[in-house]
């Protein structure tokens, strides 16, 4: 597991540290599920994305890919 420094201001710290306090949970754990709402994810991720668009859409591979990046910026703006 790799380490990361962040910076935040002071009041969203503390509101991160409360959150966790109040759920029983690490700050790390808050973050990394905040991430992954955000649509971040591996390369492994994303080709699995890309492989089940295809197996069930019937979409060409040349096809699948399109639509999986426009459904990860999709997800990304909300």
């Amino acid at each position: 597991m790799t380490r990361l420094t962040i910076t935040l201001d002071d009041e969203l710290h503390q509101a991160l540290k409360e959150t966790a306090a109040r759920q029983g949970r690490t700050i790390g754990s808050i973050v990394a599920e905040s991430l992954k709402m955000r649509g971040i994810r591996t390369m492994a991720s994303a080709r699995d994305l890309v492989a089940k668009t295809r197996t069930e859409s019937g979409v060409a591979e040349n096809q699948a890919l399109p639509i999986a990046l426009e459904e990860t910026r999709r997800l990304r703006r909300k």
